[in-house]
C-alpha cells in the first residue's frame, strides 16, 4: 500500500486583527485562517527550492467583499475585492521575526491600517505588491475573518499580526 501522505507539509497563515478607536481603546478583535492559493504555493516552492536565498518582501491588504478561491492571483481575483479606504499610502509591509519551530510572525512589527472613513473589513490578504489596488506581483493567499465582516470608522486603527506556520501533515 502506497502512503500518499509521506513527506506532506501543511502551510497555515493565521491572522489576528485588533481594531482600536481614536483614543486607543480596543473595539474588536477578529481572526482568520489563510487559504494559500496555488500561486502562493508556487512562490514558496520557488523561493525555498529554486532561488535560495529568496528576497521577496510581503505586504498585507484588506478585503471588503467576496471569498477567496485557490485559483486567485493578483491580477484576477474576481471572487473578492480589495478595500483601500485607509490612510496609509501603500499596503503595509509584513516584517517577519525569527523563524522558530516551523513558524514566523510579525508580532514585533504589526502591520497597521488607519481608517479614513467608515468602512467594513471582511478579511485580509498577503501579496508581494505594496501598491494599493496593484495587480502585479504574487498573491500568497487571502482569508475571511472567522467572525464575519467588521466595521471601522475614521480614526480607528487595525493592527494585524500574520503568522506563517508549516507542519508535517
Amino acid at each position: 500500500m502506497k502512503d500518499t501522505n509521506l513527506g506532506a507539509v501543511a502551510m497555515i497563515t493565521f491572522y489576528e486583527a485588533v481594531c482600536r478607536d481614536a483614543q486607543g481603546n480596543i473595539k474588536w478583535v477578529a481572526t482568520a485562517k489563510n487559504l494559500v492559493v496555488t500561486e502562493g504555493l508556487n512562490a514558496l516552492i520557488a523561493a525555498c527550492f529554486k532561488t535560495i536565498p529568496g528576497s521577496v518582501t510581503w505586504y498585507l491588504g484588506l478585503k471588503s467583499t467576496g471569498t477567496p478561491v485557490a485559483g486567485d492571483v493578483m491580477n484576477a481575483h474576481g471572487s473578492w475585492t480589495e478595500l483601500v479606504a485607509y490612510s496609509e499610502g501603500a499596503r503595509p509591509g509584513w516584517t517577519p521575526g525569527t523563524v522558530a519551530a516551523g513558524s514566523v510572525s510579525n508580532t514585533a512589527a504589526k502591520a497597521r491600517f488607519t481608517a479614513n472613513g467608515s468602512m467594513t473589513v471582511l478579511g485580509l490578504f498577503m501579496t508581494s505588491n505594496s501598491t494599493k489596488s496593484g495587480t502585479t506581483g504574487t498573491l500568497y493567499g487571502a482569508a475571511d475573518f472567522t467572525e464575519g465582516s467588521r466595521a471601522m470608522v475614521s480614526g480607528d486603527t487595525l493592527d494585524v499580526t500574520a503568522t506563517v506556520s508549516a507542519t508535517a501533515a
